[in-house]
């Protein structure tokens, strides 16, 4: 993703958000730091909101947060392969959400190699199935698939 063209559009993005949407918010657009992985946790670009509608963002785990998201990425016309290099972040929700999908990956893991029974989450977004997937592609015992179309699609964990 080309930091340089992407960072002022989002910020013209950002300002039309809040200033049409009536929306009492600050936005902050950090960059990756230098020594951190490239990788699905650290995203190239992170925007954190601020401010007294924050609490919107999150209702509903996140879902405004997250149309919001899908939204900039449309808007700033990125290749559906750097959607994951951009995340966006209210009151550390996201962080605290990616360590609950790493520990869930993990329980049901756990539980798939105790009993050899097939586990299904719950549906979810691509990029929160996309979490668990990674979470598990080093374990030999488990293997991961995506099941089911569109807002239906859950991870299901089956042993190897």
């Amino acid at each position: 993703m080309d930091a340089e063209r992407v960072v002022p559009a989002l910020r013209s993005f950002l300002g039309l958000l809040v200033r049409e949407g009536g929306f009492d918010l600050r936005a902050e657009i950090a960059p990756r730091p230098a020594d951190a992985p490239e990788d699905v946790e650290n995203p190239d670009l992170v925007v954190n909101f601020q401010g007294r509608d924050s609490d919107l963002l999150l209702e509903r785990q996140g879902e405004l947060l997250r149309a919001i998201e899908y939204l900039a990425v449309h808007w700033l016309k990125l290749d559906p392969a750097h959607y994951d290099r951009l995340r966006f972040d209210c009151q550390g929700y996201r962080e605290s959400r990616l360590a609950e999908l790493k520990l869930a990956a993990e329980t049901a893991a756990a539980r798939v190699k105790q009993t050899r029974v097939p586990f299904r989450f719950s549906p979810m977004n691509a990029r929160e199935r996309r979490v668990l997937h990674l979470a598990l592609r080093d374990d030999p015992a488990v293997k991961t698939a995506s099941e089911g179309q569109g807002p239906d699609r859950a991870v299901v964990i089956h042993p190897a």
